[in-house]
């Protein structure tokens, strides 16, 4: 099969293995035989289908007890394209991903979700690849009183969700420090905190190091109405530690907001946040950015390769591990 006929894994196994043995199959990939799909409203459907979103839900089934509620908890990861030029002004390409965003949480919200997970510097596009200051820190702004969390901040309030938004940070009080930084709203519309990102690539088209430098937040874990939440960006979930360390401060649940490429890492992506849920008695939450994003200037990244205006297709892929191993 050509690359380029290659949608995903989970399309390849459907199409081409009999029902009776992909039950098999699924169980010894993912942990489960069955998807465990999880029925959507017909309003969440037809909204989807209004804004253009693909929807997929899935549940974890858990054994009953007898003296305890069950505490049911639904979490989305969103994964999306950035649809305006690279090359188009600044606050068009934001308030462009600003309403794509808003349509996506108006779908969570009718779909009952309760904590949702943006991609990693979802607000434009990832041009830490560029090796250009200009103008793409002019993405960056203040984790508490910036448009973006304003934003959010009454979407969370609105809907009663959770909402952890990694963005671009602009460290005013800090003589404009850059960060790379995921910010978490509570429900109530009001900043919880943020979590820095500790580990930063320098491999491949990944010049991060330009930009920011490795987050001063340690491992924070933070206390939601909903459950006690930790956010492990991109690169960190290479480092066992790093999951190790959310877990020994209290994690129930690691988002793992990414932006990865299919050369340098997909064979790595669908084990990484599943070892960590096993390892550390957690669920994960792996998300991905899809799409290719395309830069006016060509760049290169000191590996001897031509130079390019693109680094490839992000491969999306995202997905929910639980602490018995089990994966959507």
């Amino acid at each position: 099969m050509s690359e380029s006929n290659f949608k995903s894994l989970e399309d390849t196994l459907n199409k081409y293995i009999p029902p009776e043995e992909l039950r098999e199959v699924k169980r010894v990939l993912y942990g489960r035989p069955d998807d465990n799909e999880l029925k959507f409203a017909e309003e969440t459907i037809s909204l989807a289908k209004d804004v253009d979103i693909e929807l997929k839900g899935y549940v974890f089934t858990a054994r009953k007890e007898d003296l305890r509620r069950p505490r049911i908890v639904r979490v989305a990861a969103v994964q999306n394209t950035v649809d305006i030029p690279t090359t188009a002004p600044i606050h068009v390409q934001r308030d462009a991903l600003h309403e794509k965003i808003s349509n996506i949480l108006r779908v969570a919200v009718t779909a009952g979700v309760n904590i949702v997970c943006l991609q990693e510097a979802w607000t434009m596009p990832f041009a830490f690849c560029t090796r250009e200051k200009f103008p793409w820190c002019e993405f960056a702004e203040d984790v508490e009183n910036g448009p973006t969390t304003k934003m959010l901040k009454e979407l969370a309030r609105q809907y009663n969700m959770v909402i952890i938004s990694p963005i671009l940070e602009r460290d005013a009080n800090h003589h404009d420090t850059i960060w790379n930084t995921a910010v978490v709203i509570s429900n109530n519309g009001s900043y919880i905190g943020k979590h820095r990102k500790n580990h930063i690539p320098r491999v491949g088209d990944f010049n991060e190091s330009t930009y920011y430098y490795e987050g001063d937040t340690g491992h924070p874990v933070f206390e939601t109405q909903f459950g006690r939440i930790a956010i492990n960006i991109c690169y960190g979930r290479h480092h066992p530690q790093n999951w190790m360390m959310f877990g020994v401060n209290g994690a129930e649940i690691v988002f793992n907001p990414s932006a990865t490429v299919g050369g340098l890492s997909e064979p790595l992506w669908g084990i990484e946040a599943r070892n960590a849920a096993i390892a550390n008695s957690f669920f994960t939450v792996a998300i991905n950015r899809v799409g290719t994003e395309v830069f006016p200037n060509e760049f290169t990244s000191g590996n001897g390769l031509p130079a390019h205006k693109d680094f490839g297709p992000f491969y999306g892929s995202s997905y929910v591990a639980a602490p018995d191993g089990s994966r959507t």
